[in-house]
């Protein structure tokens, strides 16, 4: 049987009146990946911080090999060095330069000679695609060569466990690209890894098991395909099908575009659809501004299908008195551009109201 290597048991944490875990109980077993997904505020990064002994919770215990890392005679940073973290906000030490960032903790912590410390650290940036940067300022990097810094950081204390805080939740779809890939590449070496994320897709690739939360409990556990395909408790399936689906509704001619546009970008992120945020945006505007002039409340639904990189764009526009697409006064170039990016446009008139709908393929 597989080693478990952390045990959580009916963690309780609350922020004033806030719960932030209401009960969690859960194993973590040696070479497991485990995602973490739910709602913002459930408790995801909450519960990752308890299980190195970031946050103390109010009651209930975390054990590491049988230890209760909150015991009073535990060892919480020689924990920490076996239970490595890697947070969002790209925690690297900018008065450092890259080497330097990865060989402090060897050093200070492991009491690792320097030589062999500088020589694992090499060894790690290479992995991680750096090794053109070992003496580079911290200053120079981009978001996601800061993130590979911190995963190189983290690796070097040889833990045992690493928990990634939603890791690229502030880098850019191309830097986001770059740490997923090192992530994946940690999977393939067999790491245990617990992942607090909302890249979809991602954790249905990497993931052994995905755990979904919803106010401070782990709702649902299981196979990604049981979890994202067959979920079972009705919280988990609105869950995913939100994260799926982006509803945006116009009931005045001075809506906020660069709202809409925020939105669709984040549903590109989430769904792990790339740089698509930019064709989709045109293709919405394009419909807004020359198709669909405002003469009534427009509803846009915009759905990525069943986790793959098809995504269809439905806009129903009530009161609407103009003309089809296709039909003569239609913006024929307009017309000529969205024919371009979407192999499928359908619509139909329902009275007074007007539906179109536009299907997108993976580029």
């Amino acid at each position: 049987m597989t080693k478990t290597l952390l045990k959580i048991e009916s963690l309780y944490k609350q922020f004033g009146a806030v719960h932030g875990l209401n009960g969690v109980d859960c194993e973590i077993r040696q070479g497991e990946i485990v995602s973490v997904i739910g709602p913002s505020g459930c408790g995801k990064s909450t519960f990752l911080r308890c299980l190195n002994g970031l946050e103390r919770p109010d009651s209930g215990r975390v054990l590491f090999h049988g230890e209760d890392i909150f015991s009073p005679g535990a060892d919480l940073p020689a924990i920490r060095s076996k239970v490595g973290m890697v947070f969002q906000e790209l925690n690297v030490f900018p008065h450092l330069n890259v080497l330097e960032n990865v060989t402090l903790g060897p050093l200070k912590i492991l009491r690792m000679p320097a030589e062999e410390a500088e020589h694992k650290a090499v060894r790690l940036l290479r992995m991680v695609g750096l090794g053109e940067k070992l003496h580079a300022r911290i200053d120079s990097l981009s978001g996601g060569q800061k993130q590979r810094v911190e995963i190189a950081r983290c690796l070097a204390m040889d833990p045992e466990v690493i928990l990634f805080d939603e890791a690229t939740s502030a880098l850019d779809p191309t830097m986001k690209s770059e740490v997923l890939s090192v992530i994946r590449e940690l999977a393939k070496q067999g790491r245990t890894m617990v992942i607090v994320t909302h890249e979809l897709k991602f954790a249905r690739d990497i993931s052994t098991r995905v755990l979904f939360m919803d106010h401070g409990v782990i709702v649902e556990e299981g196979a990604p395909e049981q979890i994202f395909d067959h979920p079972s408790h009705t919280l988990t399936q609105v869950f995913v099908n939100n994260l799926r689906s982006l509803v945006f509704n116009i009931d005045t001619p001075h809506y906020d575009l660069y709202k809409l546009n925020a939105e669709i970008e984040w549903f590109c992120q989430r769904n792990s659809l790339g740089r698509r945020y930019v064709s989709l945006e045109l293709i919405v505007e394009e419909m807004l501004t020359k198709m669909m002039p405002f003469t009534g409340p427009i509803h846009i639904c915009i759905h990525c299908k069943e986790m793959s990189r098809d995504v269809s764009i439905e806009m129903e526009q009530e009161r609407f008195t103009g003309q089809i697409v296709g039909r003569e006064g239609t913006d024929e170039i307009s017309l000529m551009l969205l024919q371009g990016l979407c192999p499928s446009i359908t619509e139909e008139q329902r009275g007074s109201t007007r539906v179109v709908r536009l299907e997108t393929r993976s580029e």
